[in-house]
């Protein structure tokens, strides 16, 4: 490698769902990781969790730490998420388990509706995370 080059690490756990196309769990690039978007689906399974909306968003939460913990990483380390919802109607519904996991130093987010989710989930989330973050 030359100098000034970073190199990019592929991020991969059986703990978070394997993905469904030609795209990675994460990928980190320096100190900075940039987690694919996660679905509400059970590992072990590959499908959607039951439950709707909320039930999706807590899978999805733990699908999430599974990939940042492969890093030795949590969600302290979480400076930005994108949150798509099929409807937003279910906004203060994903906000409510959305604030269960980030009580403080909450990450900047983006939130929006989309005509249509892999596997007609309800809820999306992907997000970057910083290594080594000092608050």
């Amino acid at each position: 490698m030359e100098t000034g080059e970073i190199r990019r690490r592929i991020i991969q756990t059986d703990k978070s769902p394997a993905p469904i196309g030609p795209f990675s769990q994460a990928v980190a690039v320096g100190n900075t990781i940039y987690l694919s978007g996660q679905l509400g689906a059970d590992p072990a399974t590959g499908k959607l969790v039951e439950g709707g909306v909320e039930a999706e968003t807590h899978q999805i939460f733990k699908n999430i730490i599974a990939v940042l913990k492969a890093d030795g990483l949590s969600l302290k380390n979480v400076v930005k998420c994108t949150v798509l919802l099929a409807s937003m109607e279910d906004f203060q519904k994903i906000n409510a388990v959305y604030a269960q996991y980030f009580t403080e130093k909450h990450p900047a987010r983006k939130c929006f509706q989309v005509a249509c989710l892999p596997m007609n989930g309800n809820i999306e989330i992907e997000c970057v995370a910083i290594k080594n973050l000092i608050d």
